[in-house]
Formats: structure tokens, C-alpha cells, sequence
């Protein structure tokens, strides 16, 4: 009898809770529960989505690459600069206001400065390998091309600040890129290394650093074409274009090898690493440096993807720079943007050697701002 008495109250509780719950509806996880149930699924707005291409002057672009990049960048708040390696002429630049601001923090892009200084000051060579932690060690090619932080963290405590700052200041960091660009606002370099994380935040993330998307498009358009770093020039009218002129900035003082050892790991990001997004086709390989980071100073997430591709005619170099204020953009989601361009002219032959396949280009040199989408 003492039993029945202790279990009658637990039962009277179970019964109240099974009244209620027919009364009140789902909310919290059990309302979750019945979405998923039936296959339905909340909306996500990854970002918001804005029009890169306002305000934009196209003319002088070379439009069929300009058509590729407005396509793959869509609706993100993001800027793409497209170059010509061989004479660093700007071929098209979608949303121009955002590509020609001050600039932004590189995140795990500047590892390329990172890797050609200690190259050049014999820190290590391509196949020296690092200890990062008790069992996991590192060479050049593979922390390239999976943006190991830790490795790239030692490599900038082994160098110090000057001697970084050399090879950055050579390759034009902290100053404008181009010549005569309206508008363009130069990248800053910091006068030491940030007060805490020291140099080895600042040779993996880029910590202290601010960089323009043409900054890093003149950067790379001196990898690709071996060594070379030119004036970005962005040629606006049909005279221009006919009297374009190349302007030789400056010779990388590097390693011999500098460049072919890095370029190993940058095909590596593409190929197996950070930037496997924008491999499409091995006979077009890419080359690329993906970079992920958090701008704190204006609460801002960064995707980053500067590349260009190793063709035998046409080679352009691609930089892709993606900024929200949520965790959707990353290194990974710029290359895939990048990865389309280079898709989307792949389709149109833009590579190919046979320029009879190019109907628009007498489009190249008009003014007409046609094609802003």
C-alpha cells in the first residue's frame, strides 16, 4: 500500500505534462525536430548581398574577362582584379571603390613575402623540414600549400622585422601599385611588429599589415612572370590602350630559386591544399595562396585568393578578395570564385592560341560602359 501511495504522485506529474504539451505548441528544439521531419529546412543568408559592380567604369576592360569575374563574384561584397603578368596592365576590376581602398588585413597571403625572404636569406630551403609539434613536421611546399601557421609563425621569429620588411618593401607592400589610378589609396606596412603575437603573427596572418587587392595582383604578377615587378597601369581609352606602355617597378633581389620553389606550393593549395576550389582543369593548372582571417579593426571576416595560371598564352593573374561580417567568406570560398573565372574563359578559349576565337575583342577597346553587369 506504501508503494501504490509513492508512485500515484509520478504518475499525476506524467499526466500533466502530457496535457500541456498537447496544449502548447512546438517551440525550441522540439519545433526543430518537426522541421526536420518533414524536410523542411530555415532559409540561410550566408551574406548580404550587395552589387559589386556599382559605380564601376568599365571603360578600356577587357570585357569578356570582365563578364567572367562579375559572374563568379555574384552578389558578394567583394572585389576581383584581373592582370596581365606580362606588362601589369589591369584587364578589368569589379567593384573598383572596394579594390582601391587603403587596404586590408592580408591574413595567410603574405606567407608568399614570408617564404621568398627566408628563401633569400637562407633560413630554409624548399625541403627543410620543421618541427611544428612533437610528431607533425613541415617543409616549404606543404605549409604553402596548407597555410601551416606555426611554420610560417617560425620562420618570421628567425628572420626579424628588417629583414622582413626588406623583401616586403621590394615587392611593393605599403605603397600604391599603380600609376595614375584614380582613386587608389596605397596599403600601410607597420613600423615594427605587432605588440603582442610579435612577428610570428605578423609573417601567418599578416597581423599589423594592410594590403590592396592590387597590391597583391603586382605581387603575384612578379611570381608568375619571374621576377619582374611592374607599375599596375589601368588604361582607359583606345589611345591608351594603343600607346600602353609596361613600366618596370623593380627586380626582385631574391633566392635564384625563390620563385620555382614557391610556385611548387602554390600549385600544392590548388592541387591537394587551401585552394583546391579553383581546380578545374590539369591541363590549365593554377597556381594560388588562399588567406582566412578576422579584420578586427572593422569587425570584418576576409577570404582572400591571389593566383594565376600557368598557360602558354593568355596568362592572367587573378586576385579575389571577399569580406563579411559573418564566417561565410574564407580563402577556400574566394577560390572557388576565382576557380569560375578562370572556368568560364577556359570555355570561351580565352587560353587558347587561336585568337580568331575571340568575337568580342574588338569590344577590348571600346569607352562604352555596356557591361557594368
Amino acid at each position: 500500500m506504501k508503494a501504490i501511495w509513492l508512485i500515484f504522485p509520478l504518475v499525476l506529474v506524467g499526466l500533466l505534462q502530457n496535457a500541456i504539451s498537447a496544449a502548447t505548441p512546438a517551440t525550441g528544439s522540439a519545433r526543430s525536430s518537426a522541421r526536420k521531419k518533414k524536410g523542411v529546412r530555415k532559409p540561410l543568408t550566408p551574406y548580404p548581398k550587395v552589387d559589386p559592380t556599382l559605380g564601376d567604369n568599365v571603360d578600356g576592360d577587357d570585357l569578356t574577362i570582365r563578364r567572367a569575374a562579375v559572374e563568379a563574384l555574384g552578389q558578394v561584397n567583394g572585389s576581383i582584379v584581373v592582370v596581365d603578368p606580362s606588362n601589369g596592365r589591369i584587364l578589368t576590376m569589379v567593384n573598383q571603390k572596394l579594390g582601391l581602398k587603403s587596404g586590408f588585413i592580408p591574413c595567410s597571403t603574405i606567407k608568399l613575402v614570408t617564404a621568398l625572404a627566408a628563401l633569400s636569406e637562407h633560413v630554409v630551403e624548399r625541403d627543410t623540414k620543421l618541427s611544428i609539434s612533437r610528431r607533425v613536421t613541415f617543409d616549404l611546399t606543404n605549409a604553402l600549400a596548407h597555410s601551416n601557421n606555426e611554420y610560417f609563425s617560425k620562420l618570421g621569429a628567425q628572420l626579424g622585422y628588417d629583414r622582413v620588411t626588406r623583401y616586403a618593401k621590394m615587392m611593393g607592400l605599403g605603397e600604391k601599385a599603380g600609376i595614375d589610378i584614380p582613386g587608389e589609396e596605397p596599403g600601410v606596412w607597420p613600423d615594427g611588429p605587432p605588440k603582442e603575437g610579435g612577428m610570428g603573427l605578423m609573417t601567418a596572418f599578416g597581423e599589423g599589415i594592410l594590403m590592396t587587392p592590387l597590391e597583391l595582383a603586382a605581387l603575384l604578377s612578379a611570381v608568375a612572370n619571374g621576377g619582374t615587378l611592374y607599375h599596375l597601369q589601368y588604361p582607359r581609352t583606345p589611345e591608351e590602350i594603343e600607346h600602353f606602355t609596361p613600366k618596370v617597378r623593380n627586380v626582385l633581389e631574391i633566392a635564384p630559386n625563390g620563385i620555382a620553389d614557391i610556385k611548387v606550393g602554390m600549385r600544392g593549395a590548388v592541387d591537394y591544399g587551401t585552394g583546391r576550389r579553383a581546380n578545374y582543369d590539369p591541363n590549365e593548372p593554377i597556381l594560388g595562396k588562399t588567406g582566412t582571417c578576422t579584420d578586427f579593426r572593422v569587425a570584418s571576416h576576409m577570404g582572400w585568393f591571389g593566383s594565376f595560371n600557368d598557360v602558354s598564352h593568355h596568362q592572367i593573374v587573378v586576385v579575389v578578395m571577399l569580406t563579411a561580417t559573418n564566417k561565410a567568406v574564407s580563402g577556400g570560398v574566394a577560390a572557388g570564385v576565382a576557380g569560375a573565372v578562370y572556368r568560364d574563359l577556359s570555355e570561351q578559349r580565352y587560353f587558347a592560341s587561336d585568337m580568331g576565337n575571340r568575337p568580342d575583342l574588338p569590344q577590348i577597346l571600346s569607352t562604352s560602359p555596356c557591361c557594368a553587369q
